[in-house]
C-alpha cells in the first residue's frame, strides 16, 4: 500500500468511505479539505455501463462548462488563408498549415488542443502517430474539425472540455478548481452529467451510470450517489 502524506490523511478523515454523497455535499467536502501548494483541479470520474470495444458504445464528445475549468488552454489551429486569420483573431496561440505540421513533426508540442479546418485533415493525418496517442488529434465529434474556427477557439478558451470513455468504461473530466465557489462547481458538474446521461447509447444494457467519484488533484475521492448525480443533471433544465 502506498503511504500517503499528512495532508492526504487529514483530508481522508473528512470522507466516509462507505457513504454515497449528493453532489453539493461531495463538493463542499472537497472544498473543506486542507489546501495544497497550488490551486488543485476538481475532477469527476464516471464509471459507465458500456462496452467501449463496441463502436456504438464509445462515449465521446465535448461540452462548454458554464464557468470553465480555471486553466489557460493553448490552442493550435491548422488552417490557411482567411480561416487562419479568423483563428488568430479569435485568440489561437499558434496557427499554420504545412509549416505547423512540419514543426510538430520536429517535436514542437506547446499546445493543449488542436483545431483543423476539414480541408487540412488530409495533411494533418500525417500527425496521427504523434497526436493520436496524446488525444490531441482534431476530431469532428468534439467540434475540433470545423470551418468555423473562430467559434471553436472561443469555446475552447471559454471552458470547453472533451469527454471520452476509456477502455475500462470510465470517463474522467476536470470541472474546475478547488478555489471555485461551490455553486459554480455544482453548475459545471450538472452540465457535464447532463451531456453524459443524454449520450447513453441505445445498445447499452443494464445500469448506465454505475458510479461517480469527485476528487481534487491531491485528495482522496468522494463517492457520489449515481441517482443524485443524475437528478442533478436533470435539474439543469
Amino acid at each position: 500500500m502506498p503511504k500517503h502524506g499528512k495532508r492526504y490523511q487529514e483530508s481522508a478523515k473528512l470522507v466516509d468511505g462507505v457513504k454515497l454523497y449528493d453532489p453539493a455535499e461531495a463538493l463542499n467536502i472537497i472544498k473543506s479539505m486542507p489546501v495544497g501548494k497550488f490551486d488543485e483541479t476538481v475532477e469527476i470520474s464516471i464509471r459507465l455501463g458500456v462496452d467501449p470495444r463496441h463502436a456504438d458504445q464509445q462515449i465521446r464528445g465535448a461540452v462548454v462548462l458554464p464557468f470553465g475549468t480555471g486553466r489557460t488552454v493553448k490552442v493550435a489551429v491548422f488552417a490557411k488563408g482567411e480561416k487562419a486569420k479568423e483563428a488568430e483573431e479569435a485568440g489561437a496561440e499558434k496557427v499554420g498549415a504545412e509549416d505547423l505540421i512540419e514543426e510538430i513533426q520536429k517535436g514542437w508540442m506547446d499546445f493543449d488542443v488542436a483545431v483543423a479546418t476539414p480541408d487540412m485533415m488530409g495533411a494533418v493525418g500525417k500527425l496521427g502517430k504523434i497526436l493520436g496517442p496524446k488525444g490531441l488529434m482534431p476530431n469532428p465529434k468534439t467540434g475540433t474539425v470545423t470551418f468555423d474556427v473562430a467559434k471553436a477557439v472561443k469555446e475552447i478558451k471559454a471552458g470547453k472540455v472533451e469527454y471520452r470513455v476509456d477502455k475500462t468504461g470510465i470517463v474522467h473530466v476536470p470541472i474546475g478548481k478547488v478555489s471555485f465557489e461551490a455553486e459554480k462547481l455544482l453548475r459545471n458538474f450538472r452540465t457535464l452529467m447532463d451531456v453524459i446521461v443524454k449520450a447513453k447509447p441505445a445498445s447499452a444494457k443494464g445500469t448506465y451510470i454505475k458510479s461517480v467519484v469527485l476528487s481534487a488533484t491531491m485528495s482522496p475521492g468522494v463517492k457520489v450517489s449515481p441517482q443524485s448525480a443524475q437528478s442533478a443533471a436533470s435539474a439543469e433544465h
